[in-house]
């Protein structure tokens, strides 16, 4: 077996290149090395020769405030011995690009003589000059003396400021008012436009190329003569990869945001996307048996065809949605939204169920409420159809669901002033305090008497200043405003920053004391329970640094004690409080979820049902008593947590507690199909009970005049146990009921005989305790 590392995704290290076993994994050996910034992105081999493969090396540097997908490490190496030795075959007499801009590299190999690469080319394309330039551009301006602004003809000005949306106060003349004033200079228009991400795409790339090797790589040849446009939109980095069709040459497909097919070997390409295939594709299966036949991986799930993309289906069973935040209302069923990594904002019922059933009701329960990648959501709990939601980078609105209608709320800074730096996942508010008042964070805080009509910047810059890069960094990341006091808030940054303000952001006071510096803070949630308690988690996940970090402090961030006891390796994303239990406490890491019972001293994993997939926010639903689990990568898990906000320190101090049961209502159906052709209608009752130490219990369940009608054994585990009772006698039970009561009982379809109506009692004995509680069949 032959593997390609990339290593390290944020920091340099050794731990990369080409690894090999020959034992099945027991033992590996390093058989090429590039550097300890250069990684094996793919390898692919001959299909019939294992002997000859080849291997992309990836030089990039990556970091919270910037990307670097390029460098002159980058390259192509083969192997005809199987992967011990290696020799790079990307050289400049090869005719495959070499340098600084060298991006990633995909690679195809149909047999031992043709191979195909796709290159996400960083060198900068030529520029290009038009003598049919439709407008100014942000580039006229850099350059552009006052006199000869304030000459220009305002119509000119004024398409150029609503072509890029400059806020209305800001007209030609306006405009021409402050230049000749000298409150601004011309170039205050470009730079009022320019991002971290304007050196991304504001420096056209030459982007996605096709290289073809018909001698085994010694030499290559560009498919194509003109640009491959629309395929990675400078996202190259995030895709990367080819494939040619195992029973035709010439048959290509290349990933990107559309996926496209080329039918001669390169020379153009064609999009097999449809519409229910969403973008960015990064997976592709290729039946080589039978030419057409594809599955598709893509930023929307699993989509598959029969017919080379002229008709596609989705297969998306389990659910894969990647969701970044979750957040519920309060109507009745209560419903959940989600913005999803990608695929934009979703909202459903806290009842709906994953099934295929809509396909013939023609009813989905889930609605997109917006697009994008979608982010953080907040709804008016007067009136759940106005929701604040939104897209990457700040991009919020305020929707009226009810009128369908969306309007924009991104503060927007001064012309002249630098502008705001907003996180990728921008963190918004509603004050619990005023469902009017909104709160937003850029680099500083922000804050709305009006649902977002108008802002007002209530904070300097609270973080350390940003850094220079293609990525938006220095910007808040939480913020959280305590229940007991209104202006009482907290925000936390990525580049480590904490500030507390006691007085609706008139001061602020850094609480980053003896906390890590520089590490992203996750999550700030002020306590319900106590004025003074704050809990914060910071995650180390964008410095290669895997160590759970969370704290809580009692005198409102003064002092920090760490509360991560019991939880392995791993970034945390959030830590939740339960509204109702002050020691309990949810936490969501990148590999699942734990719960505290005593204020985050100690943690147990809290993951029954639930796989070891990154956990990116959690949110408890207070009247429902609900948990729900937001995942990036399997969607939207609920959990019951009513018993578990029972677990007071008196119950914890107890060796054996046993929660109260619903009763039952009878029904003669109980046991019999509705059907011949369906499965028999089977009652339960699920008896929950404490155990303070592992140790074999009795279970019996008693008729009112004392007799034993069920019993069963079982070994509970210390903490929470769940014996399931299907509410039928047992087979000396029966008889021994019918000896003492008149009539007879008989058994339902499925051989069972269920209890008939009364009142019937539990009891759970062992380990010289004994705990009983009484329900009944109506």
């Amino acid at each position: 077996m032959v593997i390609g590392v990339t290593g390290h995704l944020y920091s340099p290290n050794a731990e990369r290149g080409i690894y090999k076993t020959v034992d099945g994994g027991t033992s590996w050996r390093k058989t090429l090395f590039v550097s300890d910034a250069t990684g094996i992105i793919d390898v692919a081999h001959a299909p019939n020769n294992f002997s000859v493969m080849y291997a992309a090396a990836w030089q990039k540097d990556r970091k919270a405030w910037n990307f670097t997908g390029n460098g002159n490490e980058s390259g192509i190496f083969k192997s005809t011995d199987g992967g011990d030795s290696w020799t790079l075959i990307s050289t400049a007499e090869s005719g495959f690009p070499t340098g600084e801009g060298v991006g990633r590299i995909g690679l195809a190999v149909f047999d031992e003589n043709l191979v195909y690469a796709v290159h996400d080319n960083q060198f900068r394309r030529d520029k290009k000059t038009s003598t049919t330039k439709e407008g100014l551009t942000k580039e006229d301006f850099k350059t552009m003396s006052a006199s000869d602004f304030l000459a220009l003809d305002d119509k000119k000005i004024q398409g150029f400021l609503s072509r890029n949306r400059f806020p209305k106060e800001y007209s030609a003349a306006q405009v021409k008012t402050m230049v000749r004033d000298g409150s601004i200079q011309p170039i205050a228009l470009a730079q009022y436009l320019e991002n971290a991400n304007s050196l991304l795409f504001d420096t056209p790339v030459i982007g996605a190329e096709v290289y073809k090797s018909i001698d085994g790589g010694t030499n290559w040849v560009k498919t194509h003569e003109d640009y491959i446009d629309a395929l990675y939109f400078s996202y190259g980095y995030y895709f990367g990869q080819i494939n040619v069709d195992p029973s035709n040459s010439s048959k290509l497909y290349l990933h990107g945001v559309p996926l496209i097919k080329s039918d001669d070997g390169g020379k153009t390409f064609e999009s097999i996307s449809d519409d229910n295939v969403h973008a960015d594709h990064h997976a592709l299966w290729i039946n080589s048996k039978q030419s057409g036949h594809l599955i598709n991986g893509n930023d929307g799930g699993i989509n598959i065809t029969y017919d080379d993309g002229k008709h596609w289906f989705k297969n998306n069973s389990p659910s894969v949605g990647q969701f970044y935040d979750i957040h519920v209302d309060n109507e009745e069923p209560y419903n959940v939204y989600g913005g999803l990594q990608d695929n934009g904002v979703w909202k459903g019922p806290h009842t709906a169920e994953e099934s295929t059933r809509w396909h013939s009701t023609g009813h989905y329960q889930w609605t997109g409420i917006m697009g994008g990648d979608g982010m953080q959501t907040q709804v008016d709990n007067r009136n759940s159809d106005i929701v604040y939601t939104g897209f990457q980078f700040g991009n919020y609105y305020r929707l009226d669901l009810g009128a369908e209608s969306r309007t924009p709320i991104q503060p927007k800074h001064k012309l002249g002033e630098s502008p705001y730096r907003f996180n990728w996942q921008t963190p918004i508010l509603l004050s619990p305090h005023n469902q009017d008042i909104l709160y937003l964070g850029s680099n500083h805080l922000h804050r709305s008497l009006n649902q977002g009509d108008s802002w007002e910047q209530i904070s300097p810059d609270l973080t350390h200043g940003g850094k220079k890069g293609n990525v938006a960094y220095g910007t808040l990341t939480t913020i959280s405003e305590s229940p007991f006091a209104f202006g009482l808030i907290y925000i936390g940054t990525d580049d480590g920053g904490i500030h507390v303000s006691k007085d609706g952001g008139g001061s602020w006071t850094d609480i980053t004391q003896n906390l890590p510096k520089d590490l992203w803070v996750s999550r700030v949630q002020s306590s319900s329970h106590k004025k003074e308690r704050v809990y914060a988690a910071l995650n180390g996940y964008r410095w290669d640094d895997f160590t759970p970090y969370m704290y809580r402090s009692e005198d409102y961030g003064q002092s920090w004690e760490a509360i991560t006891a019991g939880i392995p390796a791993s970034p945390v994303n959030v830590i939740v409080e339960d509204p109702h239990n002050e020691n309990l406490l949810f936490a969501g890491t990148d590999n699942g979820i734990y719960a505290s019972l005593d204020r985050g001293s100690t943690w147990e994993a809290f993951q029954s049902g639930v796989p070891n997939v990154a956990v990116h926010d959690l949110v408890i639903h207070a009247e429902k008593k609900h948990l729900l689990a937001g995942t990036h990568g399997r969607s939207i898990y609920l959990a019951d947590i009513s018993h578990i906000e029972e677990l007071s320190p008196e119950i914890l101090d107890r060796s054996l507690y046993v929660f109260a049961v619903e009763d039952l209502k009878h029904s003669t159906r109980w046991g019999n199909k509705s059907w011949s052709w369906g499965e028999p209608i089977t009652p339960g009752l699920d008896v929950t009970f404490y155990s303070k130490s592992p140790a074999p219990y009795s279970f019996q369940v008693k008729s009112s005049t004392g007799i034993t009608v069920s019993e069963t054994e079982m070994k509970a585990d210390a903490g929470l146990n769940i014996i399931s009772y299907d509410v039928a006698f047992s087979k000396k039970g029966k008889m021994d009921y019918q000896k003492r009561n008149k009539g007879e009982l008989k058994a339902a379809s499925d051989g069972k005989t269920y209890l008939p109506k009364g009142t019937y009692t539990i009891v759970i004995s062992g380990n010289k305790l004994e705990e009983s509680l009484d329900f009944t069949i109506e």
